[in-house]
């Protein structure tokens, strides 16, 4: 086997690689001679058939298949030899493949770009200092009794946290228009159903109420005739109700499943809970204010194939997401460039944290590994079921160590980094855009 390494443009490389024809020419022999024993033409007995009329028929196919693994055989053992890290699968050309002669190929393909994991020193990181206070474990409780609040009716003037039941009819330049119409409408002042302005200007009226309201749609409105336009809607208010809020007492907290130890076990309960995801929070965005850092400090050429294989995989997540939703059949194939950028980033994250894991020689730390998945567990009624599961599902286990590889590769970075501790509140932490 003769090889030659060609570098064509960036990271893209061409193997010009020749096999003698006695080698190719032998396997075609032996192969045609295990078709001739199981083979019926007509005219000639099982295992009768003339290696003339096998060759004949077959030879030609044949050969093409011999030819297509010897070429991937002997690719592997040219980048092994080469010491060639190839990122993705090669192109294959044959430039010559006839009877009794040297069988000439060429693979082309890209591979994996150097990287160096530099000015780590330079990454600046503003790690939240916070603790789950009683005001927010206050705020939490009237979160969990509007859950499981009831209504009762009224005939106040409405205000935001009540619920309306209402008439409309909808114009748009004195015309009625597809879907501005309905009869015994349910809405709850404050839940931002509709557009803009529509619930603040119902707030205040009253049951057995009529009133003309103005509002102007959205500029990016889904229904394309309504962007941007001014519509008026007249209203009649049915029925109003006010929202009753459950007593926090012993039956409250049996309604979460806490059976002893009434609302103080259930206050321990809610903010083990709350800690938790806290803790969470705040490793989520240390470590997405570290990613960025390195992306930001670390410039890389990312082979096309790679990423190319990422846009596959997250165009199979988004299309997953719409199972259910859409007839499989009716789907509309996603377009690469939706992702392209999403892909990139994470082919560049990857091949960054990789030369992390490689450089400081880091294992899976089996300790860390438990870890995650008794917290991922802690969230389900029973944990010790769902940690059975992590541990008997060899592919949920084998996620859960990347993820545990990939959090010792930012400790890693973080211990290196200029991280400032910064004083925040529950809140800031999970919930950064007020929502």
């Amino acid at each position: 086997m003769q090889v030659s390494v060609e570098t064509t443009q960036g990271l893209e490389r061409k193997l010009t690689i020749s096999v003698p024809a006695d080698k190719i020419d032998v396997e075609v022999k032996n192969r045609l001679r295990q078709i001739a024993k199981t083979q019926r033409i007509n005219g000639f007995r099982p295992g009768k058939v003339p290696p003339s009329v096998i060759q004949k028929r077959y030879g030609a196919s044949v050969r093409q298949e011999i030819a297509g693994e010897v070429m991937q055989r002997n690719f592997v053992e040219a980048i092994i030899a080469e010491k060639i890290n190839p990122a993705g699968r090669p192109q294959f050309v044959a430039k010559s493949n006839e009877d009794g002669k040297d069988l000439e190929f060429e693979a082309t393909f890209e591979i994996y770009p150097e990287v160096e994991v530099k000015d780590v020193e330079k990454i600046k990181v503003e790690r939240p200092a916070v603790e789950v206070t009683d005001k927010d474990l206050d705020e939490m409780f009237v979160t969990l009794q509007k859950q499981h609040q009831t209504w009762k009716e009224n005939k106040r003037k409405t205000k935001k946290g009540d619920k309306l039941t209402i008439d409309f009819l909808g114009r748009v330049d004195g015309e009625e228009f597809e879907g501005g119409k309905a009869e015994g409408f349910e809405l709850e002042l404050g839940s931002n159903r509709m557009i803009p302005g529509f619930e603040k200007d119902i707030i205040g009226m009253k049951v057995g109420e009529e009133k003309t309201i103005t509002v102007t749609f959205p500029e990016d409105y889904h229904a394309e005739n309504l962007k941007g336009k001014e519509a008026e809607f007249d209203i009649k208010v049915n029925k109003t109700e006010g929202p009753v809020l459950p007593k926090v007492d012993e039956d409250f907290a049996k309604l979460f499943g806490v059976e002893e130890g009434g609302v103080e076990a259930l206050r321990e309960e809610v903010k083990k809970n709350m800690t938790r995801e806290l803790n969470q929070a705040v490793k989520a965005k240390v470590k997405e204010q570290v990613i960025e850092g390195l992306l930001e400090a670390n410039d890389l050429e990312l082979p096309s194939a790679l990423v190319a294989q990422e846009v596959d995989v997250l165009r199979q997540q988004a299309m997953q997401r719409f199972v259910g939703q859409m007839d499989p059949k009716n789907m509309p194939e996603l377009p690469a460039d939706m992702f392209e950028e999403q892909a990139k980033r994470r082919v560049k994250v990857g091949l960054l944290l990789g030369e992390v894991i490689k450089t400081n020689d880091l294992k899976v730390d089996e300790a860390k590994v438990n870890e995650l998945i008794e917290s991922a567990a802690s969230a389900y009624e029973d944990p010790q079921e769902v940690i059975e599961y992590y541990k008997t599902n060899k592919e949920m286990n084998q996620q859960m160590q990347n993820v545990a590889l990939e959090e010792q590769a930012v400790e890693v970075l973080i211990a290196s980094a200029k991280v400032k501790d910064k004083k925040s509140s529950f809140q800031d932490v999970m919930n950064p855009e007020g929502k």
